[in-house]
């Protein structure tokens, strides 16, 4: 649909503002009759979803089990999880699958014509469900597909949310903070639009763009984050980021990142010299979580001082190699690595993000009205560190489960507030456009070195000296001159930099992918880290386990 000469106010039932899985399973899963829009910034499969390689992880065989799942998954998290939440996606794995199988998503079978179940770290049992190396593709596509299909959901793409729109920044005064909406950007001809609905989600994926190297799309800027602080949200465990162990090493190909189901089906991991050195780090080896496997990479290559280190799967037949990784065959045979001959050189990226936005079990969050769904929010699902697969089935729990709330929560008299139009008079066009990139370079190099696989309290105290200096400049700016897309983006990624350092200094032990040599023992108390915006005053409770 032609959005260019659309009015600039418009009112919805439901406001979601990201194209992926979660967003997506929202949007599908409720009623037709609900007026749902569905922002995306980029094109509608532009998400994380989209370049997901692993799978779907659910019980599904009768060898595996509900309470296995929920042990890999707490084992993972280093205890830190939310029982209540694990047990809610765990349960959920089956309705899950069930959702992406009535809406068309074709996954690999066996040879009994059953859906293929493959492994992956962390996992005691053969628990993902793929589409052979491009689950994410498969799901994205078609989600994309059924949504274009249907009558009662509008899509505006290439549209950025700037902020929301609450009673409480209105100047009511009512006890509860309501969401009613909010500005978005339209890109291609800068015109800023309103979005007014009783209900608003956030599922705008995670922030790790705000590292130098990282494995995600460029539309992972934090922004739901972000925005939802701003309007007065908790935010949960932003120290807690994942770098996945191997993305390829290769000028031609940045941020390609080999799925973690490679090593499951019995890739080694090896220095220069042939050595499989996982065996010194983790008697699960190459099947270790990945925030040990990350940090063994780490080390090796300070160690070494080498560049990379290399992932084998050669020992395999060629059949079996292209078989179960057609995708990345054929990727990295165009970049001259032929994977059943050659090894793989890889190193670690910054990949998810395990905080997030704090929400129920509905997802929904401080402010009524308002959902974060994904990567977006912080559950308690994943604890300290996300177990592989566990955030796709996150999406179709959440996202069903926030569609549900909204249906039973619908009021039909829900009237248009008077909510101003963007003020846009005072500003002005910038004459620079290189602040915002020397801005964001800054900061991304920052992160990348202060605050990545391995930290110390010198090195964090460090990057929040340089990142509220940054904040500053990029706030001035932002006061200054006319949106845009980079200026959003580098306005939420610096704030969600800060709360990853903010959470980092307050945590005094090393956990899952928190590890700092200043602290590098587990404390015996079991603590989620929340930051919680001005004059907004929450205890901070123990983890319910």
């Amino acid at each position: 649909m032609d959005m260019s000469n659309l009015k600039t106010t418009h009112q919805f039932d439901v406001i979601i503002v990201g194209s992926g899985g979660a967003g997506l399973s929202l949007a599908l899963s409720l009623p037709t009759h609900f007026k749902i829009a569905v922002l995306a910034k980029s094109s509608l499969t532009d998400a994380s979803t989209y370049y997901a390689q692993g799978g779907v992880a659910a019980v599904l065989d009768e060898t595996d089990s509900i309470e296995q799942h929920i042990d890999d998954t707490m084992i993972a998290g280093a205890h830190l999880c939310e029982m209540d939440a694990v047990k809610q996606t765990v349960e959920g794995g089956r309705p899950s699958v069930d959702f992406l199988l009535e809406h068309g998503v074709k996954f690999t079978l066996d040879e009994d014509e059953q859906l293929h179940l493959t492994r992956e770290g962390g996992h005691s049992q053969r628990r993902i469900i793929h589409a052979a190396d491009a689950t994410g593709k498969a799901i994205s596509t078609t989600l994309v597909e059924r949504a274009q299909e249907k009558q009662n959901i509008t899509i505006f793409e290439n549209f950025i949310a700037i902020d929301l729109i609450t009673t409480h920044k209105l100047g009511h005064k009512e006890l509860v903070n309501k969401a009613l909406g909010l500005y978005a950007l339209d890109e291609r001809n800068e015109k800023v639009h309103t979005f007014l609905a009783p209900f608003t989600a956030l599922a705008c994926g995670g922030a790790m763009k705000a590292y130098l190297y990282t494995s995600n799309p460029d539309i992972a800027t934090g922004d739901g984050i972000a925005m939802a602080y701003r309007a007065g949200c908790r935010v949960a465990n932003m120290e807690f980021n994942q770098f996945h162990p191997t993305c390829l090493y290769h000028p031609q190909a940045r941020s390609f990142l080999i799925t973690e189901a490679m090593r499951g089906e019995g890739a080694y991991l090896r220095l220069p010299d042939g050595e499989r050195f996982m065996l010194r780090f983790d008697e699960r080896a190459e099947l270790a979580p990945r925030d040990i496997v990350a940090r063994a990479i780490d080390f090796e290559i300070k160690r070494l001082g080498i560049r990379h280190v290399w992932l084998d799967i050669t020992h395999k037949s060629a059949d079996f190699v292209k078989e179960h990784f057609p995708t990345l065959y054929a990727r990295l045979m165009e970049l001259g690595i032929d994977i059943t001959k050659d090894m793989i050189p890889v190193v670690p990226a910054a990949h998810y993000t395990c905080g997030g936005v704090v929400v129920d079990e509905n997802s929904e969050t401080d402010i009524a009205g308002l959902y974060a769904i994904g990567e977006t929010s912080y559950t308690g699902l994943h604890g300290a560190n996300r177990m592989a697969s566990n955030s796709l089935l996150e999406c179709f729990v959440y996202g069903m489960s926030a569609a549900k709330d909204i249906q039973e929560k619908f009021d039909h008299s829900f009237e248009v507030p008077n909510v101003p139009e963007w003020d846009a008079t005072q500003a002005v066009s910038p004459d620079e456009e290189v602040v915002i990139l020397q801005n964001w370079d800054e900061l991304r190099q920052t992160m990348w070195n202060y605050v990545g696989i391995v930290r110390t309290t010198k090195r964090l105290e460090r990057a929040l000296h340089r990142i509220e200096m940054l904040k500053q400049e990029i706030t001035e700016y932002y006061q200054d001159y006319h949106v845009s897309k980079n200026l959003i983006e580098l306005r939420n990624l610096v704030l969600v930099s800060e709360m990853i350092v903010r959470c980092a200094m307050q945590r005094k032990e090393s956990r899952g992918l928190h590890y700092t040599l200043d602290y590098p023992e587990q404390s015996s108390e079991l603590r989620k880290t929340v930051l919680t915006p001005p004059n907004f005053k929450v205890e901070t409770p123990l983890v319910n386990n």
